[in-house]
Parts: C-alpha cells; structure tokens; sequence
C-alpha cells in the first residue's frame, strides 16, 4: 500500500483509523470508502478499449444528463445494438475479435445503470434517433423495447424532441454532464467526436451545458408521451 501500487481494504482502513484515532464519522466514511474502492476500476480489465478518464468519471457521477442526436447512449444499448455500432465504426473491417472485446466492455460499462448505488440517468433523444434502423429491423426493435423497460426503472428518464421542434440549442451536436455529489465544481461536460474527445471542466462553461440540457427538457415530449412514441416506433 505505501508503494502505492495497491488499495487499503476496509479492515485495513479500520486498523489505520484506530491508529490514528480518527473518530466519527470520519471514520466510517473512509471505511465505507474502502469497501467502494473494491469494486471501483473494473474499466481497468479494459484499458485496451477505454481511452482517456471518461468511464471512470462516469462511474463516479450522482448524475449523468445526456443529450443524443445520433444514437442510443450506450448505458442503454442492447448487445446487438452495440455491436453494429461499433462494427461500423471500426476503421478496419472483418476483425471480429476486437468487436467482440467492445461489446464485451459496453456490457459491462452498462450495468452501472441498475448497480445498488445507481446514479439518476437523464436522456433526451432527438426523435431521429428512434427511426435509425441501427443493426436492421429487427436488432432496432429489440433495441426500442429495451429503451421502454429502460425508463421504467426509477432512476432513469427517457425523453424525447419531436421533429416538430425547429431550431434549438442542442442543434450543434451531442453531449453529456456529469454532476457529482461532492462538489458541483468538480461537475463535467463531455462531447465526444471523431478527431479526439472534449472534457469541460470550467464551471462557467460546464455551466453553460446545464443551461443547454434544462432547455433542451423544456422542448422535449414529457416522459409518458416519450414512451409512448418509442413503443409506437417498434414495428411488429
């Protein structure tokens, strides 16, 4: 541990504690800390397909707001969903195994989503999104249910901006905000592109993302309609 190469268990953190007299209810919270630092760093089994500090900073947020104009946030895509995706954005085709290395990885990220200490995910989708056969009829419609089964659980939303909204702030591409519960100056936003990723730490410009988001909700089907325009997509 002192090498810093390993993480103090919780009956290690006890004992240093009671060696240092630290008290309530200091001491609980870096127990508690411990027990979490256990199943923290998953994402490090695959460091070969996560780049960069997003999946950790995601697994760590309270809450996560995201604003999508091209696909199924990934928390919330099914395996075959996924798979097409990632098939396609693969700039050398036929090599399965990497394929099957991300959906493997996308899996797992997903499952942050229903953990014990879930955070509240919001998602608002451009209705394109829905009408983007991704992975061909039938991978989209079991992607669609899955999206319904989805914002039923209590700590999701899914919400949806009808084409018949015209100009609006989210026009200029996807993005998301994660909020944290100790300090809304450690809050993020995260654009992702093609030629490199975007991390916003600047409370005034993160800032500027919540505003962006919150506008975007104003716009955007209330929750049971947003349901009901999804099921209304799945073809049978």
């Amino acid at each position: 541990m002192e090498t810093g190469e390993g993480k103090p268990t919780p009956g290690d953190m006890a004992i240093l504690c009671d060696l240092y007299s630290v008290s309530e209810p200091t001491r609980s919270a870096l127990v508690t800390l411990a027990k979490e630092a256990g199943r923290r760093g998953w994402w490090t089994s695959y460091k070969d397909v996560f780049v960069g500090s997003y999946v950790g900073l995601e697994d760590e947020a309270a809450v996560i707001s995201e604003w999508g104009v091209q696909l199924i946030p990934g928390l919330l895509q099914t395996e075959d969903y996924a798979r097409a995706v990632i098939r396609s954005s693969l700039a050398s085709k036929g090599v399965e195994e990497e394929v099957d290395r991300r959906v493997m990885a996308r899996m797992a990220r997903k499952t942050l989503v229903s953990r014990p200490s879930a955070p509240q995910v919001r998602v608002v989708l451009d209705e394109a999104v829905l009408h983007r056969p991704i992975g061909g009829a039938e991978v989209m419609n079991e992607q669609l249910r899955a999206l319904v089964t989805a914002s039923r659980r209590p700590n999701v939303s899914v919400r949806v901006l009808p084409y018949a909204v015209g100009e609006h702030v989210g026009l200029e591409g996807s993005f998301i905000v994660l909020e944290f519960d100790q300090d809304a100056e450690l809050d993020i936003a995260y654009v992702e592109g093609t030629a490199g990723d975007v991390y916003v730490e600047s409370s005034d410009h993160v800032d500027r993302y919540k505003v962006a988001f919150e506008r975007i909700c104003e716009l955007a089907l209330p929750v049971e309609e947003s349901r009901a325009m999804i099921t209304k997509c799945i073809k049978e």
